[in-house]
């Protein structure tokens, strides 16, 4: 979908925010301006992690029980494509994808943006993992990682200008998902800039444990 700014600027919308679910549907994207919700679960280290299953970039439903149990998933959180911090994070994990695999690391991250965005984000930046479309915030809420208002934000990429719309912004938080399902590490600060080496580290020092 195209349409002139009033600037005579030409905009492809990938994605349209949708504003009629119900007022009493609990995985309705939260109202914007409002904080953060309040998580209903809270998952700690040694949970086990509840089944979940979103669209990726591929259009395909990526569903845990297809990863989980196989090998460790590293599951990052991210706020929104194409932002600073988020593009940092995925482009680290994606240089280090080799490594990570190695140690027998899966990885895919989650944000609330919508598919056609996401798939933009996947394919400018050469992402070599999963990224998989929350927008409603319910994988989010099964993690019981806080969500706010989703928005757009506008971004140039190869010439043409996009608006990028997201049903929900998570935070930015990272799960390690261990090969018996559960939740071997929980990260809640999160430094987008060493995300991925510090699962790689957790990894090993896990493994060097078992060992």
């Amino acid at each position: 979908m195209r349409f002139q700014s009033a600037f005579s600027v030409t905009f492809t919308v990938l994605g349209l925010l949708q504003a009629s679910a119900a007022a009493d549907d609990p995985a309705r994207p939260i109202p914007r301006g409002a904080f953060a919700s309040v998580p209903d679960v809270t998952l700690r280290e040694g949970d086990p992690v509840p089944a979940f299953q979103a669209v990726s970039t591929s259009g395909q439903l990526w569903k845990s029980e297809e990863h989980v149990g196989k090998k460790y998933v590293a599951v990052f959180f991210f706020p929104a494509a194409f932002t600073s911090g988020c593009t940092q994070q995925a482009c680290l994990y994606r240089d280090q994808l080799q490594t990570l695999e190695a140690a027998g690391i899966e990885v895919v991250g989650i944000s609330g943006d919508l598919v056609p965005g996401q798939q933009l984000f996947h394919q400018h930046h050469n992402l070599n993992f999963s990224l998989l479309s929350d927008t409603d915030g319910k994988v989010a809420r099964q993690f019981g990682v806080p969500v706010r208002a989703g928005d757009q934000i506008t971004r140039t990429v190869d010439g043409t200008n996009y608006v990028l719309a997201r049903g929900v912004t998570a935070s930015r938080w990272t799960f390690l998902i261990g090969k018996d399902g559960k939740v071997a590490r929980k990260n809640t600060a999160v430094d987008p800039g060493k995300d991925a080496l510090n699962v790689l580290e957790t990894v090993r020092r896990l493994t060097a444990a078992t060992e």
